[in-house]
Parts: C-alpha cells; sequence; structure tokens
C-alpha cells in the first residue's frame, strides 16, 4: 500500500531515489518533536540530487526545494562562518566640503548581518553606493 504522499507510482522513482524516499520517511515516523534531519540523509539526498535534479529529488522525497538546492550549491551555514569575521566598526572619511546633513540608516540581512550607518554630512549618492555594496557583497 503506497503512502498518500507519494507524488509518482513507483516505478517512475529510481531505485537509489526510493530508499531515500523510504529513509527520510522512517525518520520523520521515529524523530522527535521539530529535531533536524539527519546530516547522513541530506549528504545522500544531495549526492542524488546532483544526479537526478534538485526539483525531482526535492519532490520524491518531500524535500524542501531551497534548502536542498542551498546544500548541492555548498552555500550551507556561510551566514554562520562570517559572522566570526565581521569588523565591530569602520570608519569612512569624507571630504571636508561636505554639506552638514545628518542621518541614521539601518540595513538587516539574515543572510550578510546587520549594518547601522551614521552619516553626517556625506552626499546621497555615496550613501547608496555603500548600501548597494552591501546587499551585492558575497565572500
Amino acid at each position: 500500500m503506497e503512502s498518500n504522499h507519494s507524488l509518482a507510482p513507483s516505478s517512475d522513482i529510481p531505485p537509489d531515489v526510493a530508499d531515500l524516499c523510504r529513509q527520510v520517511e522512517l525518520w520523520r515516523q521515529t524523530r522527535t518533536h521539530r529535531e533536524p534531519m539527519p546530516e547522513q540523509l541530506w549528504t545522500l539526498a544531495t549526492s542524488l540530487a546532483r544526479q537526478y535534479t534538485v526539483a525531482r529529488i526535492s519532490r520524491f522525497a518531500r524535500l524542501h526545494y531551497y534548502t536542498l538546492k542551498e546544500r548541492v550549491e555548498g552555500r550551507v551555514g556561510q551566514s554562520t562562518k562570517r559572522k566570526g569575521k565581521q569588523p565591530a566598526f569602520i570608519e569612512v572619511p569624507l571630504p571636508l566640503c561636505a554639506p552638514s546633513t545628518e542621518c541614521i540608516v539601518e540595513l538587516e540581512n539574515p543572510r550578510r548581518g546587520r549594518m547601522r550607518i551614521h552619516v553626517k554630512g556625506a552626499p546621497a549618492m555615496d550613501l547608496i553606493a555603500l548600501t548597494r555594496s552591501f546587499w551585492s557583497f558575497e565572500s
């Protein structure tokens, strides 16, 4: 008897993918509340996703597509790696002839961190360039 969650006939699922689906389902039935999926299952899922595509594996095994995609691309945990390397404070010197305007801008990005800018006398274009570099920074 097939599970209610099955999205394709078992004949359409390759045997190694079906094995992953069984292991994931067994883990779901035996896990404690909100326990993360074991790394061994993620490793198997990423390996199969490289062979069969992220879309197929996420659909058959009922895994979150974007989480699996990040793992396949090797981007898991990058935000935590950067936290220890962020400087506490960076002073950006401004020219003396700038107008005397003042503002505070706070930016937050869950993957890249938080930035607070206290500007006295900077032209708006400098502020725009600084915020764009924060949002597009790739390490």
